[in-house]
């Protein structure tokens, strides 16, 4: 185990490759702490480009003992006493909240004049949330993998609720929760979980749970230079852990879960592992935000990232309205700035006339029936649109006009006014959450798959790239997948990536063990639109031969009734239940 303060010396030679810059996942820390383990985190909590948050080490007693070379270090001067404060100054140092309690900047929570210090109500309100995770197995889609235990932190909201972030509770199996100074973990329930903003709702029906706890109430998005507080339970720790920090930025943030982008507030409070789903404090003791991943290279320090009330607000009236999450919309355009004047001039742009150049249209989305490549996005529900694609937040601060999109739910309507041919349109749409090709998050649900005579077809997405290739799925997965993944979109709202994901080696499959991940294009001449549909096809193939047309037009042709009768005995040496998902069944 290393102690705080220990570190690797630097040896002599090259310097070391510096980490690419990415946005890290900020996990629930585990129960135990075995390489093992740690592995499987990696596994399991990963997203794209994301390194996991390691154990805090300090650095400041790192290279205490090394001899440098150089001027001798100066002594510390000797610390000046500190003048006794009366008791009207010491009034002015304190910062009320509101429940009456007074909370100084040095010292924290206390008590006024004399009387014994009182535990502040918001922080009870913050609970440790342990969860149990089993994980789906996307190399072998009909078992999951080996189940394992992680710790993070959440807080009691109104209605008898709890929130924490999404990746906490990710492919849960159990999830229990602990008050503060309490002995006891209480089952708990998951209402709903927001995989793109990164948010999951919990309740607990047992009444002993809710009984002395007071929900927090949310405040105000907050300023630049405000103080937070972030509270929770990180790792090197079992009891709760508050550390304090300002708002630093505020911006349009990659969700790293959610492979998204919404409203996010930058801190240099500290965020490590554990603190996930943790509430962050404003001086008034109200919450402003939810802690939910960091940044973490060499050349950056304490920069932590929370989700904003916005966010969490727009969560639990979309829960609240709908019953159920429906996902944050969004406008299914790509767009292009324009801030060339050359290029205004050409699409008859007047020079009082800004905003952005549609590239592209998925297929899939409302939006497609009414507009149309290059036409110019002047404003969005009334707001206009800058040449950057910004738009006015407040005063002295602009934001990318995809946060306009983020503020509407699913289902409603927006006003969109459009240049087209030296003519201004008007449109009415209604917004919808679009489906990706190759989808970010299966939601919860076992993947699908069908095997005929060995040839295991399954469809592709974000956490099957993770699975067979690594966290650095971007640098290692096929480059035609890949391609797929960054810039692909769906023809239809059931088009799937299907591909033959590995070859399970039998005697009817001879030549074809080689064959891994790669797309299948069409059965026996008939285009293959997602897996459903191709199982159907082979199932009622009555043809002599299944003909199957691959990626590099590659082709695999079996005999009908051996490739039918071999898979029977394929399943059975493999220990495989079915050769079809259930989510496929007829």
């Amino acid at each position: 185990m290393k102690m705080v303060g220990e570190s690797n010396k630097r040896k002599r030679g090259r310097k070391p490759k510096n980490p690419s810059s990415t946005e890290t996942l900020d996990l629930p820390s585990t129960t135990t702490t075995t390489a093992a383990d740690a592995a499987a985190l990696d596994d399991v909590f990963s997203v794209t480009n994301v390194e996991l948050i390691d154990p805090p080490t300090t650095s400041s007693n790192a290279n205490a003992g090394a001899h440098r070379r150089g001027r001798p270090k100066k002594r510390p001067m000797p610390e000046k006493p500190q003048p006794l404060l009366s008791p009207s100054a010491r009034r002015a140092t304190l910062r009320p909240f509101e429940n009456g309690d007074f909370f100084d900047v040095a010292v924290g929570p206390m008590a006024v004049e004399g009387t014994p210090a009182r535990v502040v109500p918001a922080m009870d309100a913050v609970v440790k949330v342990f969860c149990v995770h089993t994980e789906p197995n996307f190399s072998l889609p009909w078992q999951r993998k080996r189940q394992y235990s992680s710790s993070s932190s959440g807080f009691v909201i109104g209605g008898r609720r709890v929130l924490t972030n999404a990746h906490s509770v990710e492919h849960y199996t159990q999830v229990k929760l602990k008050k503060r100074g309490s002995d006891t973990k209480y089952l708990a329930t998951v209402l709903a979980i927001g995989t793109e903003c990164d948010i999951a709702m919990l309740t607990v029906d047992d009444n002993e749970f809710w009984q002395g706890v007071s929900p927090v109430e949310f405040g105000d998005l907050p300023a630049l230079q405000d103080a937070v507080t972030v509270v929770g339970y990180p790792i090197g720790g079992d009891t709760i852990s508050v550390t304090s920090g300002v708002v630093s930025r505020l911006e349009i943030l990659s969700y790293v879960h959610g492979s998204t982008e919404l409203l996010g507030l930058q801190i240099d409070a500290a965020i490590n592992s554990g603190n996930s789903g943790g509430p962050a404090f404003n001086d008034k003791g109200n919450c402003v935000g939810i802690a939910f991943q960091s940044l973490k290279h060499e050349d950056a320090e304490n920069i932590g990232y929370v989700i904003p009330t916005p966010v969490i607000m727009h969560f639990i009236q979309d829960y609240e309205k709908n019953g159920a999450y429906t996902g944050f919309p969004i406008l299914g355009v790509e767009w292009q700035k324009m801030e060339n004047p050359d290029l205004r001039t050409a699409m008859g742009m007047k020079p009082d006339q800004k905003g952005v150049r549609i590239r592209r249209i998925d297929p899939t989305a409302p939006e497609s029936k009414v507009l149309a490549p290059s036409d110019i996005i002047l404003s969005f529900d009334g707001v206009d649109i800058a040449n950057d694609g910004t738009v006015p937040f407040r005063h002295g601060e602009r934001i990318g006009f995809s946060y306009l999109v983020s503020q509407k739910y699913t289902g409603d309507d927006a006003a969109i006014k459009v240049l087209r041919n030296y003519e201004i349109l008007d449109f009415d749409i209604q917004l919808a959450t679009h489906k990706r090709l190759i989808p970010a998050h299966i939601k919860g649900r076992p993947p699908s798959y069908y095997i005929i005579a060995g040839f295991v077809f399954t469809t592709v997405s974000v956490p099957y790239l993770r699975s067979e290739y690594g966290k650095d799925y971007e640098y290692e997965a096929p480059v035609k997948l890949l391609d797929k993944l960054l810039h692909s979109m769906p023809q239809s709202p059931d088009e799937q990536l299907v591909v033959v994901s590995q070859v399970l080696v039998a005697d009817i499959n001879i030549g074809y063990e080689d064959i891994v991940n790669t797309q299948v294009h069409a059965f026996n001449g008939k285009p293959v639109k997602n897996l459903k549909s191709l199982a159907t096809m082979v199932e009622s193939c009555e043809d002599e031969f299944l003909k199957f047309d691959l990626e590099y037009q590659q082709i695999v042709v079996l005999r009908t009734k051996t490739a039918k009768a071999a898979t029977l005995d394929i399943l059975a040496t493999h220990c495989i239940p079915s050769a079809i998902s259930d989510d496929l069944k007829l």
